[in-house]
C-alpha cells in the first residue's frame, strides 16, 4: 500500500468515505468489536464498493502508529494538491465571505497535517501554500490531517507573493501574524472574506510575505514563551474567525 496512507478513528473514517470515498482503498475493521458505529461504516463502505477486511487489533494499532483509531482505519489514496489554476474557480464556488488559509513555508508534515484538520474544522474553503520550501501531501501529512487533506482543497503555488495579490484584487482582506506588531488578533475584525497568513516554524513570515498582508496582528502572550507552534496558532486564529462569525 504504498500509494496510500492510513486515517485512524471513526470520525475520521466516516468523513473520508462520505466525502472522499473515491480516493479511499480498503477498509479495516477490528474483529473483536461490535459496535454499531463500525457497522454503519461497513455499510458505507459496501454502498461505495470499497473492500471491508476484518483485521486484529494488532494490526490496526500497527498500522495507525499510535493513533486511536476506534476499531477502525481507512486506507486512502494520497490527493495531489491543487494548481495555481484553479484557484479562481474555487473562490467563484464560496458562499458567504470566504475564509482562507495561507501558509508560508511551513515544513514539518505534522503540523501541515494538524492545520489542514483544523482548516477542516473551522470551515475553511482553501488552503494556500508555497511549492519550495514547503511540505506537499504526503503519507504522514494525511495521516495527521485524519481525512481533512481530501476535504480541504490544497493548492501549492510557485509564487505566493502574487498570488496573495490576485487574492487581494477579489476583495479578501489578509491579516498575517506577527509577534512584534501591536495589533491585537481579538481587536481585528475577522467576519469578513478574509485570508489568515501563517508564518512558517522557525522564522515567521517572509519579508514579501509580510509586504502583502493588510493587518498584522498578535497572539497575546502572557507567558516566557515567544510564540506558538504554527498549527496551535494557527487553531486559535481560525476559531476567533469561527466565533466572530456566529
Amino acid at each position: 500500500m504504498n500509494d496510500l496512507a492510513p486515517v485512524a478513528g471513526i470520525h475520521s473514517v466516516r468523513s473520508a468515505l462520505k466525502f472522499g470515498r473515491d480516493g479511499v482503498g480498503e477498509l479495516w475493521l477490528e474483529r473483536s468489536r461490535r459496535d454499531r458505529r463500525l457497522a454503519e461504516l461497513a455499510e458505507l463502505a459496501g454502498q461505495a464498493g470499497i473492500p471491508v477486511r476484518q483485521q486484529d487489533r494488532a494490526a490496526l494499532d500497527q498500522a495507525a502508529a499510535g493513533a486511536n483509531h476506534q476499531g477502525a482505519l481507512a486506507w486512502v489514496r494520497i490527493p495531489a494538491s491543487r494548481p495555481i489554476q484553479d484557484l479562481d474557480t474555487l473562490l467563484d464556488q464560496i458562499v458567504g465571505p470566504p475564509l482562507l488559509l495561507l501558509l508560508d513555508e511551513v515544513q514539518d508534515p505534522h503540523n501541515l497535517g494538524a492545520c489542514l484538520r483544523t482548516a477542516d474544522a473551522a470551515g475553511v474553503h482553501l488552503v494556500i501554500a508555497p511549492k519550495d520550501n514547503a511540505v506537499g501531501l504526503t503519507p504522514v501529512v494525511c495521516k495527521v490531517a485524519s481525512g481533512a487533506a481530501e476535504t480541504v482543497p490544497y493548492i501549492q503555488v510557485t509564487n505566493l507573493a502574487r498570488t496573495m495579490d490576485q487574492i487581494k484584487e477579489r476583495g479578501i482582506w489578509l491579516i498575517g501574524t506577527a509577534g512584534e506588531t501591536d495589533a491585537d488578533l481579538y481587536a481585528a475584525d475577522l467576519t469578513g472574506p478574509i485570508g489568515l497568513v501563517m508564518g512558517s516554524e522557525g522564522s515567521g513570515l517572509r519579508r514579501l510575505t509580510r509586504e502583502r498582508c493588510d493587518l498584522l496582528v498578535r497572539l497575546p502572550m502572557a507567558g516566557t514563551v515567544e510564540s506558538l507552534n504554527v498549527s496551535v496558532a494557527a487553531g486559535v486564529c481560525l476559531y476567533e474567525a469561527v466565533r466572530q462569525r456566529r
